[in-house]
């Protein structure tokens, strides 16, 4: 039987590649350079072939060295998929979860279900991390989330999600706008109206476009966060839709803004968790978004 590399030298090769020199790899890896580098000729002697070009202004690898780290990365990922999964049958929900959420749900959401959550699972370690959809998403691709909170509906082949809550969309503008007395406020209402919306790459912005399909007009202004949304609407530079969860969480306090809902009610978006199809903490996903449905329920 052929000699098999070891997951610490594909740990190595995954590092130098990251790194992009012997001294920060070793770094990295908790060993010393010369550690480093005997694993890396050893990898090299198993697999027949030169993976890294060593230079003086550092490392690079091979194209040998290039298709040996996608595999590597793939039994690593496997690797460490067999340890989860091993300790999620004896108790789900417990040690380190990794779990993205999007910032226009971040700051609103989590303050009210994380100290419930910590009551409930008290061997569950989150680690959070705040980020747009598409790079949530690609960081599930690539196992480096366990899940995600994320606006529904996202399509993908390779993602699968399910709906926990859903978010009204809610009308804001300062009291002196022409619509802040209309009642009742329709979508057909905003027609003529130049709404202020997040800047591209926010779901967000593209669920208001969707739910103003009437025809509203989009503003040149466009804002890199919710809270920099609202303080735009203050300052008399337009009106724009708030999900009704941000504003429950207090994002207009004190601000002096009309909010109004609409007639019928705009259900702008759907909350949903969404995890890798195929992981081994599948079924923790679901469950802890159905702790989370739970408690945004009983709410």
């Amino acid at each position: 039987m052929s000699q098999l590399p070891t997951l610490r030298q594909l740990q190595f090769l995954i590092a130098l590649s990251d790194k992009g020199s012997f001294s920060r790899a070793a770094e990295a890896c908790f060993v010393t350079q010369p550690t480093l580098s005997a694993g890396i000729k050893e990898l090299e002697a198993i697999l027949g072939t030169v993976l890294v070009e060593r230079g003086a202004r550092g490392a690079s690898l091979t194209p040998a060295g290039e298709a040996a780290l996608e595999r590597a990365k793939r039994v690593l990922t496997e690797a460490e998929d067999l340890v989860t999964a091993t300790q999620a049958a004896g108790q789900p929900l417990s040690g380190p979860f990794r779990l993205g959420v999007i910032p226009t749900i971040a700051p609103f959401l989590l303050p009210q279900v994380l100290p419930t959550l910590r009551r409930t699972f008290p061997d569950l370690e989150l680690f959070l991390r705040e980020d747009l959809t598409g790079r949530l998403t690609e960081a599930l691709r690539d196992r480096r989330l366990d899940a995600a909170l994320i606006a529904l509906p996202y399509e993908s082949t390779i993602i699968s999600s399910r709906a926990i809550a859903s978010d009204e969309f809610l009308f804001a503008c300062a009291p002196d706008h022409p619509l802040a007395k209309r009642v009742p406020l329709t979508a057909e209402d905003l027609s003529s109206e130049a709404l202020l919306l997040l800047e591209d790459g926010h779901c967000l912005r593209d669920h208001v476009l969707s739910a103003c399909s009437a025809g509203a007009a989009r503003s040149d202004f466009a804002a890199t966060s919710l809270h920099t949304l609202v303080q735009m609407v203050k300052s008399g530079l337009g009106a724009t839709l708030l999900p009704a969860m941000a504003v429950k969480a207090g994002l207009v306090d004190r601000l002096g803004l009309t909010v109004k809902p609409f007639d019928p009610p705009i259900v702008g978006r759907e909350i949903g968790i969404a995890w890798r199809k195929g992981s081994a903490r599948a079924d923790e996903a679901a469950q802890l978004g159905e702790a989370i449905r739970t408690l945004l329920d009983a709410d």
